[in-house]
């Protein structure tokens, strides 16, 4: 990192560094980043030094000091280890996520949006930025649809471990006999693009079309057309942003999302290639759920590829994600 952090600091020095803005905030944001992690870690090395010193003291009395210091370089390490298995191309950056209501009608409109709150609070407390780029209203209750921007340091390689089938089992508030239903919502993680050589897209190849911010129920919110579509005519990918009241902010905000997912749909076909190489290719299509939420006869949540259960569903339902994060990337990782 020391060695990055030297060839990317003299890049930062150079007299026409500013001639490509884009170039150039991409290079001061890696002096940032590496800079946080070197000093990171050296702090770390330093407290361990400490720690050994005092445990060299034959002294009773500064054995509960240790033992305190011991747990904070041990959480250090902890989330030093995770972010080490965040080695992709895109982990280190920001992500789209997008949620989209199954098949079942109000109950899977109301699921998608608690899957909303809960990626919100997610959020909030990891430390990351989470804005509404677009929301769909249900007819009755809930959402359609709804696509965020989560920005922060390794935002994307945290949430990749979301990306499938979520399943919700409980008793319907919607049902008048109020029986159990399983409800169904899809979670797409993207990562955002940061520059025109990952996706650079043609604007003859685009259709934008405004038109007015409605609410639930089809309401309208603003008498200006200051909600976008863009639609991607070679590929037929339309995005909607309608949640600026400025239509200059909408399109802007359209365009990333559409351009995650053109990078995104980049990938699929090169590791489809890749695969149909191996003779492993399966077509990515809904199917078997990724995670289980069962709110009644009992409570739990489970993680159908890593095996992880947690009892405290409510908790999860409230942003507690982390363990099914880190327990998805050590099982990638040991793949």
């Amino acid at each position: 990192m020391e060695v990055e952090l030297s060839t990317y600091q003299k890049k930062a020095e150079a007299p026409d560094l500013w001639d490509d803005p884009e170039r150039a905030q991409l290079i001061m944001q890696q002096v940032s980043h590496l800079q946080d992690e070197v000093d990171g870690w050296n702090a770390l090395t330093q407290r361990l030094g400490d720690a050994l010193e005092l445990s060299t003291l034959e002294d009773e009395s500064l054995r509960t000091e240790i033992e305190a210091e011991i747990a904070v370089i041990e959480q250090d390490i902890d989330r030093r280890e995770t972010k080490s298995m965040l080695s992709g191309e895109y982990d280190r950056g920001d992500a789209i996520l997008a949620i989209h209501a199954g098949a079942g009608g109000t109950d899977s409109q109301d699921w998608a949006s608690m899957l909303l709150r809960m990626y919100l609070r997610w959020a909030e407390k990891s430390g990351y930025k989470a804005d509404v780029l677009d929301q769909s209203e249900g007819e009755e209750a809930g959402i359609k649809s709804a696509t965020l921007s989560i920005e922060g340091s390794f935002a994307y390689g945290m949430l990749r471990s979301e990306k499938g089938v979520h399943r919700l089992v409980r008793l319907s508030p919607f049902d008048s006999n109020h029986r159990r239903h399983t409800s169904f919502a899809l979670i797409e993680i993207l990562p955002q693009v940061k520059t025109s050589t990952d996706i650079n897209i043609n604007p003859s190849d685009i259709r934008i079309d405004t038109y007015r911010s409605a609410g639930a129920g089809g309401q309208n919110v603003q008498k200006n057309e200051t909600a976008i579509r863009i639609t991607h005519i070679p590929t037929g990918l339309v995005v909607t942003c309608q949640n600026e009241r400025s239509q200059t902010q909408n399109k802007e905000n359209a365009l990333r999302v559409l351009k995650a997912r053109l990078l995104d749909l980049k990938q699929q076909q090169e590791q489809e290639k890749l695969d149909e190489i191996k003779g492993d290719y399966v077509k990515a299509e809904w199917g078997s759920q990724i995670r289980s939420y069962v709110l009644h006869p009992y409570q739990m949540v489970k993680d159908h590829r890593t095996e992880l259960e947690v009892g405290n569903a409510n908790g999860v339902l409230d942003g507690d994600l982390t363990a099914f994060m880190e327990a998805y990337l050590r099982q990638t990782m040991q793949a």
